[in-house]
C-alpha cells in the first residue's frame, strides 16, 4: 500500500511534465531558445557572464561568437574558484553541492550541481517517469531498486565547505520527489555507505532478494547488476541464513523458504523469475558498448523488460527513453544543445539534426557549463514530430595513439559488434589495449567461454577491421605494431571494475569500454606478458 501510494503521487508530480515535453516536439527550435535565453538571462552579470557579455547576446548566433567551445580543462579554473567558495562566479545559483566523476576513465572531476541544473534534470527525469508509469501502471504497485550514486561515498567537502557528491541516492531526484522514492526504496540507502565491493553487493543482493514484489531496477551499466546477482549462487545459503535469524535485516523465514526452492530451480533465469516474479522493468544502458551486457541481462531476466537509459551523464541530461521508441528523445527542455557533425566544423542545433548522420555533443546547463564538450558521440535515428530520436555511439575522447595509430572507441565498439555477431560470440567481456612491449600490439581481453582457435579467430578478423583506419593500417605496414591477439581473463568485468574502483572511480557508473588508451592491463588482469603476446612469439 505505501508503495502505490508513494509512487501514484510521484506519478501525479511528473504528469504535466510529459505534456509539456509533448507539445514541445512540435516547438523544438523555439523551446530551445527558451532555454538559452533562461540561462544566459539568469547568469548575465555572474563573473563568467560579464567576461563573454551575456547582456548583449541577443541569438544564438551571438552566443556561438561570444563563448568559444570548452571541455572540461578550461571550465577547471573557473570550477576551482566555485569550489574555494567565491559566489557568482559560473551561475548566480549557489552552488549546492559537486559531483564527482571522472568519465570513461580519466582522473576525477567535479562538476558543480545547483538548483538550476537539478530542476532542468527534473524536466526529463519527470517525462520519462510519467511516461513509463502510465505504460507499465503494476510499477505503482511495488518497490524498486534505484542504483545512483557512489558505493563507499564519504561526506567531502571543498576547500570553500561545498558539499562533495549526494548524501543519498535519492537526492539526485531532489525535493519531493526524493522523499517518495526513499518511500519505495528495496535496499535501504545506508547500504552505500560500505567501503568494501563485496560487503555492497552482498548486502544490495540481501536485500533484493528479500523483496519479492520488486517491480523496477534502475541502474547504469547492467553488468553492475550481473555482477551482482552472479553470486547468488555462492551467497544463497548464507542470505537464507541472514532472513532466517534477521541478522542483517528485519527477519522472514518465509522468504528464506521461498529463496531457498527458486535457488533450487534448472536455470538462473528460473531462478530469477521466481525470486522476483514481478520485476516489470530493468532500466540500464544498452547502447555501443553496453549492448552485449545488456543482452546478457535480458536473458538473465527473460520475464522482464529492458529499457535503454538515454544518454545521461554527470553534468547533463541528454535523452530519455520512451515506450514504443528503440531509442532516445532528446531532452529539449532541459539544457541549451549543440552537436558537431563529424564531417564539419560548425555546430548544428537540434532542430537542424539529420536522420542517419553522428554528431557529438555540446551542452550548456544551468550548472555553469557553457558550451561544453561532453565527448559523447551519438546518431540521430528518427523523430517524434520535430524532436530528434538519438543512439549513443561512443566517446569521442576514448582515443589510443600510441603509435600514430588514432583508434578510437566509437569506431572499435562497432567492429566488436558486427566480428562477435558474424561468430555468435558472445563475451561477458571485451576489451581492446596496448601493449607497447616488443613487439608492440594491441591486445583483445576477453572473458568467453569459447575455445581459444575461436578467440583467435576474432581477434584476427578485429584486426582486420581495425586496418579500415588509415593510421592503424599505416602503424601495422611500418610494422610499429602487430597483429591483435586474444587473451581469455577469467571474471575479467570484476578486474576492471576494481580496477576502476582503486583509481578513484564510482562503482554504480563505471563504464566499460572498447577501447582503454592506457598500458598496465596484464597486471589488472593477472596475465603473464606471455599470456598478453602474440601466440607466433609466445
Amino acid at each position: 500500500m505505501i508503495c502505490t501510494v508513494a509512487n501514484s503521487l510521484w506519478l501525479g508530480g511528473c504528469v504535466s511534465e510529459l505534456a509539456a515535453f509533448r507539445g514541445a516536439t512540435g516547438r523544438v527550435e523555439e523551446v530551445q531558445q527558451a532555454v538559452l535565453r533562461r540561462i544566459l538571462t539568469r547568469n548575465a552579470q555572474t563573473e563568467f557572464g560579464k567576461a563573454h557579455n551575456f547582456s548583449s547576446i541577443h541569438s544564438t548566433a551571438d552566443y556561438q561568437n561570444r563563448v568559444p567551445l570548452r571541455d572540461f580543462d578550461q571550465h577547471q579554473p573557473w570550477i576551482e574558484r566555485a569550489a574555494a567558495g567565491a559566489p557568482n562566479i559560473l551561475t548566480h545559483d549557489p552552488v549546492r553541492l559537486f559531483e564527482p566523476t571522472s568519465g570513461s576513465s580519466g582522473a576525477t572531476k567535479l562538476i558543480p550541481y545547483t538548483a538550476s541544473l537539478q530542476r532542468e534534470f527534473q524536466h526529463a527525469i519527470r517525462a520519462w517517469v510519467a511516461d513509463l508509469f502510465t505504460h507499465f501502471p503494476r510499477l505503482l504497485t511495488g518497490p524498486a531498486y534505484w542504483s545512483l550514486s557512489p558505493v563507499g561515498a564519504q561526506t567531502k567537502k571543498t576547500k570553500g565547505g561545498i558539499p562533495i557528491g549526494f548524501d543519498s541516492d535519492a537526492g539526485y531526484l531532489g525535493g519531493w520527489q526524493s522523499t517518495l522514492v526513499q518511500a519505495v526504496m528495496a535496499v535501504p540507502g545506508s547500504v552505500r555507505a560500505s567501503s568494501d565491493l563485496d560487503a555492497f553487493r552482498y548486502a544490495t543482493l540481501l536485500h533484493l532478494a528479500r523483496s519479492r514484489g520488486l517491480r523496477l531496477i534502475s541502474i547504469w551499466n547492467p553488468t553492475f547488476l550481473s555482477l551482482i546477482v552472479d553470486r547468488l549462487p555462492e551467497w544463497g545459503d548464507r542470505i537464507c541464513h541472514d532472513l532466517v535469524h534477521g541478522t542483517m535485516c528485519p527477519a522472514d523465514p518465509r522468504r528464506a523458504r521461498e529463496l531457498r526452492a527458486a535457488l533450487g530451480a534448472n536455470c538462473l533465469q528460473e531462478t530469477h523469475a521466481r525470486i522476483w516474479p514481478k520485476l516489470g522493468i530493468v532500466s540500464c544502458w544498452k547502447d555501443a558498448n553496453a549492448a552485449e551486457p545488456a543482452r546478457r541481462l535480458a536473458e538473465l531476466f527473460p520475464h522482464s523488460r529492458i529499457q535503454g537509459k538515454g544518454l545521461i551523464s554527470t553534468e547533463a541530461f541528454v535523452s530519455f527513453p520512451l515506450v514504443g521508441h528503440e531509442d532516445a528523445a532528446l531532452a529539449v527542455r532541459s539544457h541549451f544543445l549543440e552537436f558537431l557533425p563529424a564531417d564539419s566544423d560548425g555546430p548544428r542545433l537540434a532542430h537542424q539534426l539529420e536522420r542517419g548522420r553522428q554528431y557529438t555533443v555540446i551542452v550548456t546547463t544551468g550548472g555553469g557549463l557553457y558550451r561544453y564538450r561532453l565527448g559523447d558521440q551519438i546518431e540521430v535515428t528518427g523523430h517524434i514530430r520535430g524532436c530528434p530520436l538519438i543512439r549513443f555511439v561512443g566517446r569521442q575522447a576514448s582515443v589510443s595513439d600510441w603509435f600514430g595509430e588514432k583508434l578510437d572507441d566509437a569506431h572499435v565498439s562497432r567492429v566488436f559488434q558486427d566480428v562477435f555477431a558474424s561468430l555468435s560470440l558472445a563475451p561477458r567481456f571485451a576489451m581492446l589495449a596496448c601493449q607497447p612491449e616488443t613487439p608492440p600490439h594491441y591486445v583483445l581481453y576477453l572473458d568467453a567461454a569459447e575455445r581459444d582457435d575461436l578467440l583467435d579467430h576474432a581477434a584476427s578478423l578485429i584486426d582486420q577491421r581495425l586496418r579500415e583506419n588509415f593510421h592503424y593500417d599505416y602503424a601495422r605496414q611500418l610494422g610499429q605494431l602487430a597483429a591483435v591477439c586474444a587473451c581469455c581473463v577469467h571474471n575479467a568485468a570484476d578486474l576492471y571494475l576494481r580496477a576502476a574502483v582503486d583509481s578513484g572511480q564510482k562503482p554504480g557508473d563505471v563504464k566499460f569500454p572498447a577501447l582503454d588508451g592506457r598500458a598496465g592491463w596484464p597486471q589488472v588482469f593477472g596475465v603473464t606478458a606471455d599470456r598478453a603476446a602474440p601466440r607466433t612469439s609466445r
